[in-house]
């Protein structure tokens, strides 16, 4: 097991690349957590670091102080990946973990504070000390796709709202069949089967709207 090391505020800012006058400015501004303190001597760790690295890359990606600070506070206060994942972890989705600098290249300059609070508050995202959690690669994939399409982020998350809204009532009337029908220990056995049929019925309906829109 590797001990956890410590810096003073010197060695600290020259890990960052950075000076002491710009930490201290970093922390005024509330950007990184307090310092252990022994004595009249600040003692500062790697997620302090971590932070640091984080605060340069997002700098280099065009955000403001304000902005980067925003987006902190957000994840400070979001659910731990604990939280996110419940006991067990999704069955099916794979989980991925992010350094705030690689969330921000995917999304090139729509990880604003409200678009981060929005992905908290539908579950996707999630802290993991120093990293985020999206609960699933495919959903991150997929989001970042649209987005490079030219969807603004802020309605994807809407859209990712509303369909959340129809997948629970959806997979609540395959559960209380199959319940009905097959018994409780039958549901993992024909989860899949279900999700077909939603598949099926999603792409014949996307028929159906892409011909409505070419005739019109």
């Amino acid at each position: 097991m590797t001990d956890k090391r410590e810096y003073r505020t010197e060695e600290l800012a020259r890990e960052a690349g950075i000076t002491v006058r710009t930490l201290r400015f970093y922390r005024e501004r509330k950007l990184l957590a307090p310092p252990r303190r022994e004595g009249r001597i600040a003692w500062y760790d790697d997620h302090h670091l971590a932070r640091l690295r984080t605060i340069a890359a997002l700098l280099d990606r065009g955000h403001t102080l304000t902005g980067i600070a925003e987006l902190a506070d957000a994840l400070d206060h979001g659910r731990d990946v604990a939280d996110l994942l419940g006991v067990g972890g999704p069955t099916e989705e794979e989980p991925i973990h992010l350094t705030p600098e690689e969330l921000a290249a995917r999304f090139e300059g729509q990880v604003t504070p409200e678009n981060l609070a929005a992905a908290l508050d539908l579950g996707y995202l999630a802290t993991d000390g120093d990293e985020i959690v999206h609960i699933s690669r495919r959903l991150l994939d997929v989001s970042a796709a649209l987005v490079r399409e030219g969807i603004p982020l802020a309605e994807v998350l809407t859209a990712g709202a509303r369909v959340r809204d129809h997948a629970d009532a959806l997979a609540e009337l395959f559960t209380a069949v199959i319940l009905r029908h097959a018994g409780e220990e039958a549901l993992p056995r024909l989860r899949p089967l279900a999700r077909s049929v939603v598949e099926a019925e999603l792409s014949l309906a996307l028929d159906r709207r892409l011909r409505r829109v070419q005739r019109s």
